[in-house]
Order: structure tokens, then sequence, then C-alpha cells
């Protein structure tokens, strides 16, 4: 497993400082669980921390990419424009047009 990135850890931090309940749980850990599965538990346990940050994503209908920008960004604003830069680089190794790639995607295309 790699390691987040600064600015994926620092979503991941301030995720987990907003639910005291997933920290408490990721505290109490199994140590068993983790070496039945072959895993320190820092691995272990970042795992689990991932999942949930994933699964919380989901809940919202968002890739966790979006909701690492959520968290990392200061307003809506620098949110939907690192947003849609990230769309467009995908829509660019995509090969897509980004008409195309919006319309697929049900983005604004205005944004350019």
């Amino acid at each position: 497993m790699t390691e987040p990135g600064p600015q994926h850890q620092k979503a991941l931090d301030r995720f987990l400082g907003e639910r005291p309940d997933l920290a408490a749980e990721l505290e109490q850990l199994n140590p068993l669980a983790a070496r039945a599965v072959g895993q320190s538990m820092q691995a272990y346990r970042q795992e689990r921390l991932n999942e949930a940050f994933e699964a919380e994503a989901e809940r919202l209908g968002v890739f966790a990419w979006e909701l690492t920008l959520k968290l990392t960004t200061e307003t809506a604003q620098e949110f939907e424009a690192q947003r849609l830069e990230v769309h467009r680089e995908v829509a660019q190794m995509a090969g897509m047009q980004w008409a195309e790639y919006c319309e697929l995607y049900g983005l604004d295309a205005k944004n350019r």
C-alpha cells in the first residue's frame, strides 16, 4: 500500500478528526486481524481508514478524490476550479474532446 499524498493525507486527517467514533474504532482494532491478513497494525488501520473515506465519498455520490478536494479547499469556488481542472486532465489523458467528456459525465462544458 502506498502512502497517501500530502493533500489526501490532510483530507484523511480532517475526515478522521470530524469522526471521533471512527477514530475510537480504529484505535481498538484487533492486532490479530492485522496479522491474519499479513499487515502491520499501521497498514491495517490505514486501510480501514481509507475504506471509511471511500464509503463516505460513495454515500455523498462523489469520487474519493472529490471528497479530498472538498476537505482541503477553502471555498466552494476553489473546490469547483480544482475539480474541473482534474476533469480536464482526465479528458485530455483519455483523448476526449472537453464537450464530449462533459456530456458523458454531466459537467457544465462552459467552464473551460
